[in-house]
């Protein structure tokens, strides 16, 4: 009986929620990215701009450096990211550097985000969004709203 793989792009997408939760209650934008190569997580990271003031510190950024240190050199070919929001422009540029093999976003970013801004990403990069976009949006709503009231 041929067993069915769990590990799909909802599965690590869920991961990458997790990292969101996390952001979400140190007081960050709730962003979460894993990077996966071969079913496993070699990388957990989430935004850590605030904590770090460091506007470079999105949770890509943070993934690709975690995934590159795991993997003993700077690229991320065979490897795909799950990240809860549409790459920036920034962020998307590092990951064309990394050469990764493909991107997965769950919420689209209208207005700053990668494809609006038509970043470049890799040739050889495949990216696919809409994966619990709903869970993503939802999540930074709640982050924002919650962050109005407080001021």
């Amino acid at each position: 009986m041929d067993m069915e793989n769990i590990f799909d792009d909802t599965y690590f997408m869920k991961k990458a929620l997790q990292e969101a939760e996390t952001a979400f209650d140190k007081g960050e934008i709730p962003v979460g990215a894993v990077i996966v190569i071969n079913d496993k997580i070699i990388a957990r990271a989430h935004n850590l701009t605030e904590m770090l003031n460091d506007v470079t510190a999105h949770a890509e950024m943070q993934a690709i450096t975690a995934a590159a240190n795991f993997l003993g050199g700077k690229y991320l070919t065979n490897c795909t990211l799950y990240v809860t929001l549409e790459p920036c422009q920034m962020c998307a540029g590092a990951l064309y550097w990394s050469q990764i093999s493909k991107i997965v976003y769950a919420a689209r970013d209208e207005e700053r985000g990668c494809i609006k801004l038509k970043t470049k990403l890799h040739p050889k990069t495949k990216i696919i969004g809409d994966v619990l976009a709903e869970e993503a949006s939802e999540l930074l709503k709640r982050f924002f709203i919650e962050r109005r009231n407080l001021n």
